[in-house]
C-alpha cells in the first residue's frame, strides 16, 4: 500500500510491538504528544504507558535506560527528539552500548532513532548529519534509508538486530517522498545495498537524501545522452561492498554524494575502498559531491547554498564523463 516515509517507519514499529511484548518506546514527548514529528502519534493509546514511555529530557539518561533494559532482555527503541542530540548521549551509545557485546558477550538489542538532516530551515541546532561519527565507532551498525519501504524493512531488521542500531531518518523526506510498502512483516537485511536506477556512463554512490537527488540529477542528464547508475547503499554499517565494485566495473567512473559535510564525511571511506579494491577498473578520479564544512544555516537561501543538490551533482558527472 502507499506510504509516506514517515508513515513506514511507524508501521516498522507498530508491527514489532505487536508482534514481540519485549519491544518498547522511550524519548521526549514520544507519548501524549506523539512525537515531535507525530511518527509515535497514537502509540500511547495503543500500548499504554509502560511501553511508550515520555522521559525526561536528559539523552544520556535515556539511552542508558535503553541499554539497560536491552541487558535484562528487552528491545527498547529510542527516540532522540533530533538526532543533533545525541551528542547528549553519546558516551552512552558509543563507549557503553558498542562495545558491552563485546567485552561481556552480551547481545544489546535497541535502536537509537530520530529525525536528522537539513534542507527544512532548522538551523545548526536541528539539521545535522552525524552519521560518520557512529560509522567509525565500533560495534554499532548504522543505517539510513531513503525510501518508504525500505525504512520499513530496515527498521523491522534493526528492531531484531541483537547489537545497537543508530537509525538515521531524514526529517525532509518524512512527508515528501511516498511509495508502495509491503503490508505486515516485510525485512529487508542489513548491509545489502541497492541499485535503484541502471546506468553505463557514471556510478553515484548515495545514500539517504542524495539518492533522491541522484536520481533528479539522472533523469535531467539522460537528456545529454548520459546514464547514471545510482546505487543506495542504505547501511553504512555493515557496509555492502561488492554491490558498490559491481557497478564501478560496470561503468569505470564514480561520483559519491551525501549531505554530510564534506571532510571526514562517510563518502571517504567509500572512495578509498573504491581505490584500495577497484582502481583497476576506474577511466576518471572518484569524485565526492556533499555538504560545505560549515554548520547548516538557517536562512534558506544559505542552507541551499551549503548543501548538495541534483544540479552539483550534474555539474560534477559532466566533469568525470569528459575525463
Amino acid at each position: 500500500m502507499q506510504m509516506t516515509y514517515l508513515e513506514a517507519i511507524a508501521d516498522a514499529m507498530r508491527h514489532e510491538m505487536r508482534r514481540d511484548e519485549r519491544v518498547f518506546m522511550i524519548g521526549e514527548d514520544i507519548g501524549a504528544y506523539g512525537g515531535a514529528f507525530k511518527v509515535t502519534k497514537g502509540f500511547l493509546d495503543e500500548f499504554g504507558s509502560k511501553r511508550i514511555i515520555d522521559a525526561p529530557i536528559s539523552e544520556a539518561a535515556i539511552i542508558g535506560s535503553a541499554i539497560g533494559a536491552s541487558l535484562n532482555g528487552m528491545r527498547p527503541i529510542v527516540e532522540m527528539q533530533f538526532m543533533d542530540f545525541i551528542t547528549n548521549g553519546f558516551n552512552q551509545v558509543v563507549t557503553v552500548a558498542g562495545t558491552t557485546a563485546y567485552r561481556w558477550g552480551l547481545p544489546v538489542p535497541m535502536v537509537v532513532r530520530g529525525p536528522s538532516g537539513g534542507g527544512v530551515g532548522g538551523n545548526p541546532f536541528h539539521s545535522r548529519n552525524a552519521e560518520a561519527w557512529f560509522a567509525h565507532a565500533t560495534g554499532i551498525k548504522v543505517v539510513c534509508p531513503a525510501f518508504p519501504d525500505d525504512a520499513k524493512g530496515l527498521m523491522i531488521a534493526s528492531i531484531r538486530d541483537n547489537d545497537p542500531v543508530v537509525f538515521f531518518e531524514h526529517k525532509g523526506l518524512y512527508r515528501k517522498i511516498k511509495g508502495e510498502v509491503p503490508e505486515g512483516e516485510h525485512i529487508v537485511p542489513l548491509g545489502q545495498a541497492r541499485v535503484v536506477r541502471t546506468g553505463t556512463h557514471c556510478s553515484v554512490i548515495a545514500y539517504g537524501s542524495a539518492v533522491h537527488m541522484a536520481l533528479a540529477a539522472a533523469d535531467a542528464l539522460a537528456s545529454e545522452g548520459i546514464e547514471l547508475e545510482v546505487v543506495d547503499i542504505r547501511t553504512l554499517v555493515p557496509f555492502d561492498e561488492e554491490t558498490v565494485f559491481q557497478s564501478v566495473r560496470k561503468t569505470g567512473r564514480v561520483l559519491v554524494a551525501h549531505e554530510a559535510v564534506l571532510t571526514a564525511g562517510f563518502g571517504g571511506e567509500i572512495a578509498a575502498r573504491i581505490a584500495d579494491t577497484a582502481f583497476r577498473y576506474l577511466d576518471a578520479p572518484v569524485r565526492r559531491i556533499a555538504a560545505f564544512d560549515s554548520p547548516t544555516p538557517f536562512a534558506p537561501s544559505l542552507e541551499q547554498a551549503v548543501l548538495p543538490n541534483a544540479e552539483k551533482i550534474q555539474t560534477a558527472v559532466r566533469e568525470l564523463c569528459s575525463f
